[in-house]
């Protein structure tokens, strides 16, 4: 499962297609986002909900990287502190156009048959 999720991760890094990110997860979906500093209210997102992310994600940033810092499995269950670090494709509050944005996340992902059944992710950003 760990590897899953490491790859599930590059996957995203690499700006792969909304299909091969889409094979991560199962066709029951949950994500659950916390609310932070771009999503006050938080979000819970389907399989549906999660593509059109993905491809709203495309035009808002130029590239993102996860810098996994520690890392656990329990149960179903793979557990990873992660830096994200993002360089924007639009201007955001005072960061320009191929400026950076950083949060520091926690995250749960949980699996069924070796897909993505349940993510919960905690993002605390640096001011922006």
């Amino acid at each position: 499962m760990l590897i899953i999720a490491i790859n599930y991760l590059k996957a995203i890094e690499a700006d792969v297609s909304v299909e091969e990110l889409a094979s991560y997860y199962s066709e029951a979906v949950e994500q659950i986002e916390y609310p932070n500093r771009l999503i006050p209210q938080g979000a819970k997102r389907n399989l549906s909900d999660l593509k059109e992310g993905f491809l709203k994600g495309k035009t808002l940033l130029a590239s993102q990287t996860y810098d996994i810092q520690k890392s656990y499995v329990v149960e179903n269950t793979v557990i990873l502190e992660t830096i994200w670090t993002a360089k924007l494709a639009v201007a955001l509050g005072q960061i320009p156009i191929g400026g950076e944005i950083k949060a520091y996340f926690a995250q749960f992902i949980e699996f069924e048959d070796g897909k993505i059944i349940r993510q919960r992710t905690y993002d605390c950003f640096e001011p922006f």
